[in-house]
């Protein structure tokens, strides 16, 4: 769906979700935001059937500008069709020592989303895996495995980024010990 209208109000939608998340999850400068989207989900057909570049640009321009003025890394998720391989900046995947993998996302095989990263953000490389510090989904693209292990569920103002189901989540080092332990100094 190209509508300017839509496309304007699905930006809107991305801007206010990404920036309330960074609110939630407290991210720190130089920490990763993982974002999985199926851009046909949010133009309201099935899951890869329906891939826009237009819905594309309007979702990652807003998550661009935030996650620059917060100077936090954006790690775009692929389709399974590349094994949700990631779009990442060469910063990113130098300072992380992630293992770089030589595919170029496409439309048909990346998805929209991650083509459209891939094209756009400087110094674009392609990673097969990362532990993030949060993530958006949008459309149940399935961002789990890129999170670091003990993921924390955030309830945004917003369920929706255009017609796709939205889940947000930031993590936490995981809590050890019983119920002896103390997990902030005093």
């Amino acid at each position: 769906m190209d509508d300017a209208a839509f496309l304007l109000e699905v930006r809107q939608q991305v801007a206010t979700a990404v920036r309330e998340l960074l609110v939630e999850a407290s991210l720190q400068r130089g920490q990763v935001l993982v974002v999985g989207c199926s851009t046909s989900e949010v133009a309201g057909a099935r899951i890869g059937t329906a891939g826009s570049d237009a819905v594309a640009q309007a979702i990652l321009e807003p998550l661009w500008e935030v996650t620059q003025a917060n100077q936090l890394y954006l790690a775009c998720q692929c389709c399974e069709h590349l094994n949700r391989a990631l779009v990442v900046s060469q910063e990113a995947a130098e300072r992380y020592n992630w293992e770089q993998v030589t595919v170029v996302p496409v439309p048909k095989a990346g998805g929209a989303f991650a083509a459209r990263a891939m094209r756009h953000m400087p110094g674009a490389v392609v990673v097969e895996e990362l532990a993030a510090h949060a993530g958006l989904d949008i459309g149940s693209t399935l961002i789990g495995m890129h999170l670091r292990r003990v993921a924390v569920p955030v309830r945004l103002s917003l369920n929706t980024i255009g017609n796709a189901r939205l889940t947000a989540a930031w993590t936490r080092p995981k809590l050890i010990g019983g119920e002896r332990a103390v997990y902030r100094l005093s």
